[in-house]
């Protein structure tokens, strides 16, 4: 059998002083949904930003098809993460926002602008694109959250709480923009609260604070 897109051996995470988790050992598979529930404070986000490589963990490692994050740090560029708080640059519009994070990915500045307008017109927010952040609402600025990650086209796309923000209509739009990852081939790990988000995934991952082996599935 092949590796993981991703994996994580022994994690253990600590915030503030505080242990998040221990002993955390998961496999994400290409071609796989994977939905992480679990209370506030289980450690859902702390979870996906160490798997997307974005700080050390206490113990344990992260590895991207087999290889261990803190070896090859470059392999950070095969995960993207749609972050709760959205991580999005206020003083550029919606179509910056895609397209900084492609020039970062090495794309040219015209396949960049050419390539942010179609996940951005696929989430509703075609009308939307030349407007500043600050001129959005909060499920706009979502969606051009989630609208950036699609365009890097990662083997593996990490989602917190991606529809958390949004009305029914665009809910569905987002979800099934980031199910169709998994079709193309990518692993795709949604955090999330909704029951109804977790049922259209493979498998449920859930989390449970402060004890050992902190994990469960259904």
């Amino acid at each position: 059998m092949s590796e993981p897109a991703l994996s994580c051996q022994s994690l253990t995470c600590e915030a503030g002083g505080r242990e998040i988790f221990r002993d955390l050992s998961l496999e994400f598979r290409a071609g796989e949904r994977v939905a992480v529930m679990g209370p506030s404070g289980s450690g859902k986000t702390t979870l996906l930003t160490t798997l997307a490589g974005l700080g050390p963990p206490a113990s344990g490692q992260v590895l991207v098809g087999g290889v261990p994050l803190a070896r090859d740090p470059s392999l950070r560029s095969q995960v993207a993460l749609v972050f709760q708080s959205y991580g999005l640059l206020t003083l550029l519009t919606a179509a910056e926002n895609v397209e900084v994070a492609l020039r970062a990915a090495g794309r040219t500045g015209a396949e960049a602008m050419a390539a942010a307008v179609g996940p951005l017109a696929r989430l509703g927010l075609a009308g939307h694109a030349d407007h500043l952040i600050e001129e959005l609402s909060g499920g706009q600025q979502q969606r051009v959250a989630v609208a950036r990650a699609l365009t890097l086209g990662p083997r593996v796309l990490l989602a917190d709480e991606p529809t958390a923000e949004q009305d029914a209509g665009h809910r569905e739009i987002v979800l099934t923009e980031l199910l169709a990852v998994a079709d193309r081939g990518g692993a795709l790990v949604i955090a999330t609260h909704d029951d109804e988000v977790a049922a259209r995934c493979d498998r449920v991952v859930e989390l449970r604070p402060a004890v050992r082996g902190a994990v469960g599935a259904r």
